[in-house]
């Protein structure tokens, strides 16, 4: 029984100490978060500076007083969480010290006692008395060794109180570092919190300016929206015209093997030794009759697609699969302000769509290629320098460059510099890119980008 309660207590220590360890690791986690999050902010900063000085980016404005706002949002809930790590820190350093407060009183009793015991028998004639009372040597001897054994006892409870001391008077340190931590973490939280609230003030600002403004902002998106569609058809022609260059390909090797295939037939029906090879030729006609089906994709458990009947080109598409989430950023610094996807406009009846992510780099900034891949279109598309990277069946779009470092039918691999960025139809440094596949279906690349922090 006593074994069991034993291991009992030795593994809720155990439990104890990993949850302590995971809650220093999130608190590092989370401090180097909030780090990340204040350069992006400064960034953010930068940007809202710059659109104020566009009169007419009025979209521009919101779109980055808007990622500010998230951005500090989630500031402040990281600083939340790191207060309630403390919060849990504090609580288990006050439950120690109450520990180690009882266990000393209870050392000092034990060595009181033993001091109080020693002091009545501290004369020589006691000590001598005790000795010579015994009933045989061997019982003297056990005497001696009992009272050795006894002033060692007292010296080691004297050390034990010590050592006591000094884990409670460490813990005690480290219980005040976490109050004035607390208190640190929390007054760093009210001013972000203070400053969130210009932030919300600084957005309803541009709000009421922007319905002011309907008219204007209505003109904008429809720019944009004329610019995303015939992006799109571009995206589209590039697609359908590689496509058919693959099919093509692919045709252009089936013919060749089947050609091989019928004059291996014919040189396997020659009579050789006055015998026809019948066997060989049936054997050649089988395998001729599985390229007669047509196009195949490389593998059965994938569906067909023009870029996957080459093992080269399904192993790309498997490996840009496999790397959802993990996908390197395109630049190394620049914040999201339009997002993926359909947004709201607030203050008016307004909905912008954006095929990809916009992020706010400065122009000239080096854009690199997020995975290995083929270029397949470099130029212009509707006024705006592009190039399209094919990965297998994927395509990733690098769109507002303002120089290109890149050739068509180069291979690049993850990391390689395609060009330097570019403005945005509002004049602002941005680079617009987009994941989509062979049948021009766009995907969130932030869903396919890994995360930053």
């Amino acid at each position: 029984m006593i074994k069991r309660v034993t291991l009992i207590i030795m593994l809720m220590g155990s439990v104890l100490m990993n949850a302590s360890a995971q809650a220093n690791l999130s608190r590092e986690e989370l401090q180097k978060q909030e780090q990340s999050i204040r350069r992006e902010l400064e960034d953010l900063n930068r940007l809202l500076e710059q659109t104020k000085k566009n009169k007419k980016n009025s979209l521009g404005q919101l779109a980055a007083i808007r990622s500010k706002i998230a951005k500090r949002e989630a500031l402040v809930n990281g600083i939340t969480k790191q207060v309630k790590i403390l919060d849990d820190a504090i609580f288990t350093n006050q439950l120690d010290v109450q520990r180690l407060n009882k266990d000393l009183d209870t050392l000092k009793v034990r060595y009181a006692k033993s001091i109080i015991f020693a002091y009545k028998s501290r004369s020589a004639y006691e000590y001598l008395n005790f000795l010579f009372s015994a009933n045989s040597f061997n019982d003297a001897v056990k005497r001696i060794t009992y009272l050795k054994s006894y002033r060692q006892n007292r010296e080691a409870q004297a050390r034990a109180i010590d050592l006591s001391e000094q884990d409670l008077n460490a813990k005690i340190s480290v219980l005040n570092f976490n109050k004035k931590d607390r208190l640190k973490t929390l007054n760093v939280q009210n001013e972000q919190l203070k400053v969130l609230v210009d932030d919300r003030k600084e957005q309803d600002k541009i709000i009421k300016q922007l319905k002011s403004k309907e008219q204007e902002i209505t003109v904008q998106v429809r720019q944009k929206e004329a610019q995303r569609r015939k992006m799109q058809q571009a995206v589209l022609a590039i697609i359908r015209r590689e496509a058919l260059e693959a099919e093509k390909k692919e045709k252009d090797r089936i013919a060749k093997l089947k050609a091989a295939d019928a004059a291996k037939v014919k040189a396997n029906n020659t009579i050789v030794n006055n015998v026809p090879a019948k066997t060989t030729g049936k054997t050649t006609n089988a395998k001729v009759s599985n390229v007669e089906g047509g196009l195949t994709s490389t593998t059965s458990s994938r569906p067909y697609s023009a870029f996957e009947t080459t093992e080269e080109g399904r192993e790309a598409s498997v490996s840009f699969e496999t790397n959802k989430g993990n996908l390197p950023w395109p630049v190394d610094r620049g914040n999201v302000y339009v997002r993926f996807g359909i947004q709201n406009i607030p203050g008016t009846k307004l909905n912008q769509k954006s095929d990809g992510i916009e992020l706010a780099v400065p122009k000239g900034t080096a854009v690199k290629s997020v995975a290995n891949g083929v270029v397949k279109y470099t130029g212009d598309i509707n006024g705006d320098l592009t190039v399209f990277v094919q990965h297998g069946k994927y395509f990733s779009m690098y769109t507002y460059l303002s120089g290109i470092n890149v050739n068509v039918g180069q291979e690049v691999r993850a990391g390689t510099v395609l060009g330097r960025s570019g403005v945005n139809l509002d004049g602002e440094g941005s680079l617009l890119f987009s994941i989509n596949n062979e049948k021009a279906v766009y995907f969130d690349p932030e869903s396919w980008l890994k995360n930053r922090r």
